[in-house]
């Protein structure tokens, strides 16, 4: 990109939903992460099943799919998108100590679906921290970014390893 510009504002700096109807439908796919860090013990508790409130993996999965569902409902000026799949995985990292949450989102379209995954993960990660707070408010939220995007004009992109 020799002259980057934010695309959601027109010549006269006016905010407005990007017109994509001139591109070509392709498959798009984004692959965003973040974590949740907690102290050792409520991690243990949330990987056991134990919690007052339930199945915490099982409810963060399910909260992060319907939340990348509505993200035009959710971020002002994105689309709104007929996904063809959305995955979120949540994995125990005792280095954190805490949660990784990976969510993967796909369809065929004419523009792309980063802010799904991203949504996904953070609305994710906000329902550990919620299911969680009796035990442990001093949880953090973070580390949330984009790691992957493929198709359409751009390409394939990947985070460098190093980028933060």
């Amino acid at each position: 990109m020799s002259d980057p510009k934010l695309t959601h504002l027109d010549d006269r700096g006016a905010a407005n939903m990007v017109d994509v109807s001139a591109k070509q439908a392709t498959v798009r796919i984004a692959v965003a992460t973040g974590s949740v860090r907690m102290q050792q013990k409520t991690l243990d508790l949330i990987v056991s099943g134990n919690s007052k409130k339930g199945d915490v993996l099982a409810t963060a999965r399910i909260a992060g799919i319907m939340a990348a569902k509505r993200t035009h409902e959710l971020i002002p000026l994105c689309h709104p998108l007929a996904l063809s799949r959305i995955a979120v995985d949540i994995e125990p990292d005792g280095s954190l100590p805490g949660l990784t949450v990976t969510a993967t989102a796909k369809l065929t379209g004419q523009t792309g679906v980063e802010m799904e995954a991203l949504t996904a993960v953070s609305v994710a990660c906000l329902t550990i921290y919620d299911m969680a707070k009796a035990a442990d408010r001093g949880m953090t939220i973070g580390d949330i970014r984009l790691l992957e995007k493929q198709g359409g004009k751009s390409g394939h992109w990947i985070a460098d390893k190093l980028e933060k």
